[in-house]
């Protein structure tokens, strides 16, 4: 059996501290590759949620990003909108990362959230937040599912 190194799977309950710091399960913290140095980088989800990529990964978003002509306004306001948010943490010997007080509020993060494993990176959560979105999404065509799921190639 191989083992994925840096993907992640899962949900988990956890709670933010009075710091702001909230722990990242083990299970990811195992998962996470050596050459990572205990590193993530968080920033702005799409979804009114904090993506946390593990550094090397996001070392690779950070190329890709490179890519885009910064002549095109389009380019420069997603590439903004992507980075300027973004900041690197490290995981203490408790697991716990910090997370700032723009991305709290971004996410609208009380003392509870939720932790969800999402492949490549982690997404941290409002239950309620996610409840909503979770509601929206039962909404969607179930051929559009149909047609992602075809391309998974098995």
């Amino acid at each position: 059996m191989t083992i994925n190194n840096n993907t992640f799977t899962g949900e988990y309950s956890y709670t933010l501290d009075v710091k702001g710091r909230i722990n990242i399960p083990a299970k990811f913290r195992n998962d996470l590759t050596d050459d990572n140095e205990k590193s993530f980088v968080i920033t702005k989800g799409m979804d009114s949620c904090i993506w946390v990529y593990p550094i090397i990964v996001w070392q690779n978003i950070e190329d890709e990003l490179k890519k885009l002509s910064s002549l095109s306004n389009i380019n420069r306001s997603f590439v903004r909108n992507t980075v300027r948010y973004a900041s690197m943490v490290k995981y203490d010997k408790q697991g716990r990362i910090a997370i700032t007080p723009k991305l709290i509020k971004y996410a609208n993060l009380g003392k509870e959230a939720l932790i969800i494993g999402m492949v490549n990176k982690i997404e941290i959560w409002d239950p309620g937040l996610l409840a909503k979105t979770d509601e929206l999404s039962q909404k969607i065509d179930s051929s559009q599912f149909d047609e992602l799921a075809n391309k998974i190639i098995l």
